[in-house]
Parts: C-alpha cells; sequence; structure tokens
C-alpha cells in the first residue's frame, strides 16, 4: 500500500478511528460547529477517484453511502452534505456532513463564512445541537454496526 511522507492522512488516522478495515477508515471529525460531520478515508495514497479500479470506487461509495445513511437514520439531519476536494490534502477522502435548518452556517458550505444570525437563532441552534451531541455516541456505534460485517473494506 502506498503512503507519502508528507501526507497528514498517511501519517495520521486524521481523526477519532470509528472504524478501519484494509481499504478505508471512517473517521469522527473534531468539529464543535457541526456535529457528525465525518470523513471516509481511502487508506492508500491516491488523490483521484479515476484512480482506483472500479471495484474499489464502488467499495468507497458503499461506504460513502452507509455513513449517509447511518447519519440520516441516527442523527436526522434535514441535508447530508458529500464533499471530495483533495486540494489541501491530495489523499483520497470524501467528507460526510450532516446538516440542519438552523445550524450555523446553513445554507452555505460549512467553509463559508456563517450567515447572520439573531440571538434567538443562535440559542436555537445550541438547544439543538445539544441534542445532537448527545446522540453522537449512538450514532458513533451504529456506524461501528454497520460496517462490523464487512470484512471486505
Amino acid at each position: 500500500m502506498k503512503k507519502a511522507d508528507d501526507c497528514p492522512l498517511c501519517l495520521t488516522a486524521g481523526g477519532q478511528v470509528l472504524w478501519a478495515g484494509a481499504l478505508l477508515r471512517v473517521i469522527a471529525v473534531d468539529d464543535p460547529l457541526h456535529p457528525g460531520y465525518t470523513r471516509v478515508i481511502w487508506q492508500e495514497h491516491l488523490a483521484e477517484m479515476t484512480q482506483l479500479p472500479a471495484a474499489a470506487r464502488h467499495a468507497l461509495m458503499e461506504a460513502v453511502w452507509r455513513v449517509e445513511q447511518t447519519q440520516r437514520d441516527v442523527l436526522q439531519a434535514d441535508k447530508i452534505n458529500l464533499a471530495q476536494f483533495g486540494n489541501m490534502v491530495p489523499h483520497l477522502h470524501w467528507h460526510v456532513i450532516p446538516r440542519w435548518a438552523g445550524d450555523s452556517h446553513f445554507p452555505e458550505a460549512i467553509w463559508a463564512p456563517a450567515p447572520r444570525r439573531s440571538p434567538e437563532q443562535l440559542a436555537a441552534w445550541q438547544a439543538q445541537k445539544a441534542l445532537i451531541q448527545a446522540r453522537l455516541p449512538h450514532y458513533h456505534a451504529a456506524l461501528r454496526a454497520a460496517f462490523a460485517q464487512d470484512v471486505a473494506h
């Protein structure tokens, strides 16, 4: 398996590992503004989806979709954002980000400037975020269970 000496996703796990297999790992992103934010990281150092054989692309996307479905089932997000850039870290990985209509950045991307919110909107989001954060252990357990029977990845 190829690794790069200067790649942060080759040198570190990239976050709290929720599940890891031979081909990929699923990590919890420590982002206090966006609870449930998860990454699916390909183990081998590759930059583009087209560098993967078709079966590997399918396995990676199945993992992304499994994370998305688990977020929908457990966290009950209003929307799930999927992103794959690799501009800053050219190591193949997908961002799976649950979103809520009242979150700090909705409807903008989480990397965009946050829209202005009233004090009432901010307080409502803080209350909702606390409920979501309380569900994170259940979400993480559900993710582990979703991948536990899958030794192919």
